[in-house]
């Protein structure tokens, strides 16, 4: 029984990798014609012209060819691979590079080995369809290449070597193995639900690619032994590749699933027929309708129907048994010959069945009076004997009372068993009506390059472009442009390996420029395909008082995005065939119009003649990220340290403790029950409506002696942290401030840089985010502390920034930004990461900026970290880098650049490092502070994100005044308990062309629930302490056309992105995705962006006093994170709503079983 699982134990003990046998034709199979290919290395180029050229005065090459698009001069010495010509027997180049160029030094070996040898591939399985798969989503892997015992699953991370095919541009993996594995033994299967599992809350299983021993099902509660893989599931990173019940006897036995319970339970039994249909079809809500089952006894043995009861599915009971006042909802006994031919045939259509019902209501053709109809009940008990022939009918009404469809299990109990029927109504709104698609769906079709035209001529745009003009820019930035033949690569779809195959290998100082610059340019490359997409053919501009504008559907929500200063191409086809491309310069965007600066020739000439319309990308950015990758190569132990060598101490001096040295945890919490809130949770606010700027001058307050705080009501995590950073011990390498949401991140930067800024005069700090909203945060908190000089704080802002966008408290900080190198002088300098680039070219010493703060470090690609930090010394500089892991990464759209690790930023990898990740005591103190008191979230709300994402170690301290100010509301299935997961099963949608999806039932479930909490009768909540959560936009667009309907214009609805750092009272979050009819493993496929654990964690920490969760629960059930809310919410009794999975009450059934064996 256990042979197969003893086999794959006993060779995953073995040693991973072992001798690959195979015989040289075997390894070169998969290149044809090997005779016909030359490796040469050292060659000369002995001919150049324009676009082409030829090496040893044999070999013919393009500049097409020339890895990197490196510029190459007569008599450079090159590698190259070469083929003969089929036809001219002449050699071609396929690939050619310049030795020892500095773009190519990333890859380490030369190319003869990429079609010679094998190289090593470390990577994460992104598709396996059982005969073979893909790494990294670019090198195919067939099965027989597969470790022996290995079943492979999409996310495992795995380790192999690859062979370059040089004729197709394409590798192919060899000798696949898990990167890392394990064995456990007598552990618990925590839950199982489908077609998985989890085991110990940490470790996923999959039963497709599960080894099992025979007729053994895992259940929850069993002990186990496995061998689990590395392997990226949601939130598990670890995968059991095969699994055996530690007790025979468990072994042995078959446990029945719900599912197969379920089957059998619906099956006729004793020779008893029963009505196989229970639609009641659609219904508006408010609607009733009945449903008449009949019970046919076919059989020669009499049966006794002990009573009919509902199992429980639907938990706003829509379903009732009816019965007529003075007799049962079991209706009389009736002959099977007297029946009518309508009855005899038990699959009634659903037209037969409802006229069959409404019948009911009329009693020799007049309507039954209302005091003869009973409301009905969920359950009764009366015995009625069935004699065979005979048959009885059992009415079921349906009265609509929430949104989506919804099903409930009838039971018929009779004496030795039980039938069982399934009910089933989809219900419907007249508001769902407004939000029907407008357009049909139709797909976006793939971009087609333009045929290029013999002949253009550009006008370029006027020279004055519409930029803060003020602004005194540094030096030339070099344009750091896309190497042609990774252009040439990804175009033609061939695998990114063969032009750079560093990206196979592990990240290191050695690779680490080379890497990160390939990742920048694919999703530079894919940026631009996105746009082209966007692309217009004959538009026609309007021309306005100053500028010509451009109506550019789809703007407002992001399709595309542009800024101010953005370039656009105007192209107008001549007689001639020649094309007149004007450079046009984007001035001004309100709403889907925008304003264009153009040539003046061609403006006082356009007389309305249609024009095509590109879109071009703006390259700023990536290119300040290049050049602080070149910088990255004098940071080589700060970004990857392996040792820490303690500093002196920046700051010597004693700590005295704060205002209040006797207030113990247990006063602060007493203060808190009664209602008393410090000025900690003032300040500790992040919403943009509660940062409220009454003047923009702040009283000066007296400076703390040195050893003070500024804050004297930072907790001890915070106290900690602040001290760290101000000495400073282990400078250079990165201190981080791990902060969960609500524990007050911020203001414990703000201490740390006014504690940096007062007690240490020498120093200097520059202090980034990602986002202008991020960055002026922090700004208004420096200025509303009251401990800063005016002079001694400067806001450069992004060069394209309006000064509309600006808070009106900052425009003071942000003059004194202008100048950007009079601004690099002010003690403290805030700025986005990418504006930080313009301090690059400055000429500044290095040392210039001794310390760099990097608040939300985990939104943030590694690159755009660099910018800041390569502006501080490598010898002595400080770096602290502040953020959450867990939260949302950085934004990167190329699926390529993303699976090579553009998406992993600086503070998750170094988290992973063994320096910073978490032991069994916790953190290195010295290097690592997590902040654990939570200031937001009730704990009813706060207990589930701890125990997925913190190991449980966040604790309560948020104001009960607060978070149970809604405790009690009316639409509460527990009161107390401020969360409600309302089950829909509503219908996803598109429209026109946009891809974005939107669910017309949960935008009403939405509505009606803001309406519930704005509009009550007594302490209604104000509009702007409601937030609303939708993943995708056109959802977003859907739920405000709802809200402008009733009123509530208040209401901010937006992305989980749009929500990162903020919070509100309540938060709605509607989940969309409602497609049951996929059959998929696949969650993006199926949940989209809901996938994204990251953005889960972000979703539900942002209220503070009520939680409400729409979605459909037979989807997100499939989701390790939405699975482990919807079971939460169904042990606590939060969920209402349509019927829930079977794995889900199955669940709540084992968890009930355990917790009754617990107390016994």
């Amino acid at each position: 029984m256990l042979t197969a699982v003893r086999c794959v134990l006993s060779k995953l003990v073995s040693p991973l990798w072992r001798t690959v046998e195979v015989d040289e034709q075997g390894i070169f199979s998969v290149i044809p014609d090997l005779e016909d290919v030359r490796h040469l290395q050292g060659s000369v180029v002995t001919q150049l012209c324009t676009d082409h050229g030829m090496i040893d005065d044999a070999i013919c090459f393009t500049n097409g060819e020339v890895l990197g698009g490196v510029p190459l001069k007569k008599g450079d010495l090159v590698n190259c691979i070469a083929v003969r010509d089929g036809a001219q027997r002449g050699w071609k180049a396929l690939r050619v590079e310049k030795s020892a160029d500095a773009w190519e030094d990333g890859g380490g070996t030369s190319l003869e080995a990429d079609g010679m040898q094998l190289r090593p591939l470390i990577g994460k399985v992104t598709s396996f369809d059982g005969d073979g798969g893909y790494i990294s989503q670019t090198t195919y892997f067939p099965r027989c290449s597969l470790w022996q015992g290995y079943e492979p699953m999409k996310g495992d991370w795995v380790q192999a070597k690859y062979l370059v095919n040089p004729r197709q541009w394409s590798t192919h993996a060899q000798s696949v193995a898990p990167l890392r594995y394990c064995r456990l033994d007598q552990v618990c299967v925590t839950s199982v639900y489908g077609n998985g599992g989890v085991v110990e809350d940490t470790v996923y299983f999959c039963l497709d690619s599960l080894l099992l021993p025979a007729n053994y099902q895992p259940m929850p509660g069993h002990l186990v032994n496995l061998v689990m893989v590395e392997s990226s599931q949601s939130l598990h990173c670890w995968r059991a590749l095969c699994m055996a019940p530690c007790l025979k006897s468990v072994t042995c036995s078959t446990t029945v699933l719900p599912e197969a319970q379920l089957q059998n339970l619906l099956e006729n039994k004793g020779g008893l027929n029963v009505t196989d249909y229970g639609q009641f079809g659609d219904l508006m809500m408010g609607e009733r309708q009945e449903l008449v089952l009949w019970i046919q006894n076919k059989g020669s043995e009499t049966h006794k129907l002990i009573c009919c009861e509902f199992a429980g599915w639907d938990s706003l009971e829509q379903f009732m048994l009816v019965a007529v006042r003075g007799s049962s909802s079991l209706r009389e006994k009736q002959s099977l010959h007297e029946s009518d031919s309508k009855s005899d045939n038990l699959s009634n259509s659903s037209e037969k069945q409802v006229n069959h019902a409404k019948d009911r209501h009329q009693e020799n053709g007049k309507v039954l009076k209302k005091e003869n109809l009973s409301l009905g009940v969920r359950k009764e008990e009366r015995e009625v004997e069935l004699p065979p022939g005979q048959r009885l009918s059992v009415v079921v009404s349906c009265q609509a009372k929430t949104i989506g469809s919804c099903s409930e299990l009838l039971l018929l109990h009779f004496s030795s068993f039980t039938i069982g029927r399934r009910l089933e109504v989809t219900v419907g709104s007249e508001e769902e009506r407004l939000l029907q698609p407008s357009v049909p769906y139709t797909p976006i079709e793939a971009y087609r390059a333009s045929i290029n035209p013999a002949h253009v001529i550009t006008v370029s745009a006027p020279k004055d472009t519409p930029r803060l003009t003020k602004r005194r820019l540094p030096n030339f930035l070099p344009n750091y442009p896309v190497p042609q033949a990774l252009r040439n690569c990804v175009e033609a779809h061939s695998d990114v390996l063969v032009v750079q195959p560093c990206l196979g290998e592990v990240l290191s100082p050695s690779n680490m420029h080379i890497r990160f610059a390939t990742l920048l340019w694919l999703e530079e490359l894919h940026e631009e395909k996105e746009l082209k997409e966007f692309s217009i053919t004959g538009a026609i501009l309007r021309r306005g008082a100053v500028f010509l504008h451009l109506e550019v559907l789809g703007l407002a929500e992001g399709r595309p995005s542009l800024s101010i200063g953005d370039r656009i191409m105007l192209k107008k086809l001549q007689r001639d065939d020649t094309v007149m491309e004007y450079v046009s310069c984007v001035t001004e965007i309100k709403d889907e119009d925008v304003s264009l600066k153009v040539n003046s020739e061609f403006q006082r000439c356009y007389l309305g003649e249609p024009l095509d319309v590109e879109f071009t990308y703006n390259r700023l950015t990536m290119r300040r990220c290049h050049n602080a990758l070149e910088q990255a190569k004098h940071f080589g132990e700060i970004l990857f340290p392996s040792r820490v060598n303690p500093q002196t101490p920046q700051w010597t001096e004693n700590w005295v403790d704060g205002t209040e040295p006797n207030k113990t945890e247990e006063n602060e919490v007493a203060d808190l029950q009664n209602g008393e809130v410090s000025s900690i949770f003032i300040d500790m606010k992040s919403k943009g409506t509660q940062t409220k700027i009454l003047d923009g001058r702040v009283a000066s307050k007296p400076i703390p002696s040195k050893g003070q705080l500024f804050n004297t009501e930072l907790n001890p995590s915070q106290r900690e942290a602040v001290k760290r950073i101000l000495a400073g011990e282990c400078r250079p390498i990165p201190y981080v401030l791990f902060g969960p949401p609500g524990t007050g991140k911020t203001i414990t930067l703000i201490e740390a840089i006014l504690q940096v800024y007062h007690f240490l005069p020498s120093s200097r700090v520059l202090v980034c985010t990602p986002s202008n909203s991020a960055a002026d945060l922090i700004c208004i908190r420096l200025h509303n502390s009251g401990f800063l000089h005016a002079a001694s704080l400067a806001r450069v802002n992004a060069s394209c920034r309006q000064d509309e966008s600006i808070p009106e408290v900052l425009r003071s900080y942000s003059k004194a930004g202008e100048d950007i190198r009079h601004a690099s002088f002010h003690r403290i300098v805030v700025s986005t990461c990418s504006s930080a680039g313009m301090f690059h070219n400055l000429g500044l010493r290095v040392g210039h900026f001794t310390h760099v703060f990097l608040d939300e470090a985990g939104q943030a690609t590694e690159p755009e970290s660099l910018i800041p930090i390569s502006l501080v010394s490598e010898r002595d500089g400080q770096i602290v880098l502040a953020g959450d892991p867990c939260q949302l990464g950085p934004v990167v759209k190329s699926k390529l650049a993303n699976a090579f690790g553009l998406g992993v930023s600086l503070l998750e990898r170094l988290m992973s490092n063994s320096l910073y990740s978490r032991q069994e005591w916790g953190y290195n103190p010295k290097l690592v502070t997590k902040l654990i008191y939570n200031y937001r979230s009730h704990e009813a709300l706060l207990t589930l994100p701890s125990k997925l994402f913190y190991q449980g170690e966040l604790c309560f301290k948020a104001p009960r005044s607060i978070v149970d100010s809604l405790s009690n509301w009316k639409n509460l299935p527990k009161k107390g308990f401020p969360l409600l997961f309302h089950g829909l099963r509503g219908t996803e949608m598109r429209e026109g062309r946009n891809p974005s999806w939107f669910n017309p039932g949960e935008a009403v479930q939405v509505m009606l629930y803001c309406c519930q909490l704005a509009k009550k009768l007594y302490n209604p909540v104000d509009p702007s302490d409601i937030g609303i959560i939708a993943p995708y936009k056109k959802q977003c667009e859907k739920i405000r056309l709802l809200l402008g309907k009733v009123g509530l214009f208040g209401i901010k609805v937006g992305s989980v992105e749009e929500f990162q750092g903020q919070e509100f009272l309540v938060i709605i979050l509607s989940t969309v995705r409602s497609n049951e009819s996929v059959q998929t493993d696949d969650l993006q496929a199926t949940l989209g962006f809901l996938s994204n654990p990251k953005r889960f964690n972000v979703a539900v920490t942002r209220p503070k006093a009520l939680l409400l969760i729409l979605g459909n629960p037979h989807i997100l059930i499939k989701d390790p994170c939405f699975r482990a809310l919807l079971q939460y919410s169904f042990t606590n009794g939060a969920y209402v709503g349509c019927d829930p999975p079977p794995a889900l009450r199955q669940s709540h059934i084992v968890a009930e079983t355990k917790r009754a064996k617990d107390n016994i």
